[in-house]
């Protein structure tokens, strides 16, 4: 396997932390190169935007497997009018996996409006192999990462709270950082999603900043047209006296007193140290069995065009929390976050 990094958005300013990163990915056995653009700056960004649009042209071009974004930041919706998304779905095609999280959610989802083309919603080299403290990366991550990146990955598991159990549906997952979700609402890169399971997390957003963006996108008519929403984590936030008590449990408690469509918490992704390899555009079952929650994805049953696939087998939950062998929930991810 060939990982190139490449940096679509804000600068990177260790660069013993980009060295780490490559250090920490060749040690899980692939073979790692890092974009020529990678280390350039003009002001907060990875160099200038023709710079890094370049940089994303090229890397959609080369051998690698996989382009894993370097950060996050801010720097891709300057770039989003000006990418040849047909090109990037080329690659896709060729088996190019694309892999990040926070501003990467404009490219993932604008890549999803204009192409219905998937891509991965995970980890990004610096935050996830390259930590600060020179830490070793998290096993369930890295573990969830490599077996996507592979095409062994088939399933992941996670534990939420009561009262969801027995529910199950399908649809095209898609989502990702909140902010840069509703950024893209009355755009020409908002994917018209119909059904789907719609994933969502933040960082440094106090509850009611996170309660407002919900909220415009319930009054937007995005939440009432999918199956079920899951939230992520929310997390690096300070309260203040003002907030007195106030907290995202009653933001939540709040948005589902307005907003029909189950919402779920405990998806493992956002700004955190264990984080799951998510499938952004593919259709996928959700069961629910008692507290725990199961993603299924395999042979599609449709696009997210909307277009007929092969059917995908009902999921039994029960069958993919004991699976010894196979895809994360026989591995890593489905056992040790259901625990």
């Amino acid at each position: 396997m060939k990982i190139t990094i490449f940096s679509p958005s804000g600068v990177i300013l260790e660069g013993k932390r980009l060295r780490l990163a490559v250090k920490r990915l060749q040690q899980l056995g692939v073979e790692v190169s890092v974009d020529s653009a990678a280390k350039l700056r003009t002001q907060r960004f990875a160099g200038s935007d023709q710079a890094r649009l370049e940089a994303i042209m090229r890397v959609a071009q080369d051998d690698s497997d996989v382009a894993l974004a370097s950060r996050g930041g801010y720097g891709l919706t300057r770039l989003l009018d000006a990418i040849d998304w047909k090109r990037i779905a080329q690659s896709v095609e060729q088996g190019k996996h694309w892999v990040g999280h926070s501003d990467f959610t404009v490219f993932q989802l604008a890549l999803l409006a204009h192409t219905g083309a998937c891509s991965w919603a995970g980890p990004m080299a610096l935050a996830d192999f390259g930590q600060a403290d020179g830490s070793e990366p998290d096993e369930i991550t890295s573990a969830c990462f490599m077996e996507a990146m592979s095409g062994e990955l088939e399933a992941v598991g996670f534990r939420t709270e009561k009262g969801f159990d027995g529910l199950s549906a399908h649809g095209v997952l898609w989502g990702g950082n909140l902010s840069m979700v509703c950024s893209l609402l009355a755009t020409r890169h908002w994917p018209q999603i119909e059904g789907g399971i719609l994933f969502l997390e933040d960082v440094n957003e106090r509850p009611y900043r996170v309660e407002r963006m919900l909220l415009q996108l319930h009054q937007a008519g995005v939440l009432s047209r999918q199956k079920a929403i899951l939230l992520g984590d929310f997390g690096k936030w300070e309260p203040t006296s003002i907030d007195k008590g106030y907290r995202l449990t009653h933001a939540v408690q709040y948005l589902r007193t307005v907003c029909d469509t189950p919402i779920l918490t405990g998806l493992p992704f956002g700004h955190i140290t264990t984080k799951l390899t998510l499938p952004v555009g593919k259709p996928v079952e959700l069961a629910v069995d008692r507290r725990e929650v199961f993603l299924h994805w395999g042979h599609q049953h449709t696009d997210a065009h909307g277009h007929g696939q092969e059917q995908a087998e009902p999921v039994d939950p029960r069958a993919l929390e004991d699976e010894e062998t196979g895809g994360c929930c026989g591995g890593h991810c489905a056992h040790h976050l259901l625990r």
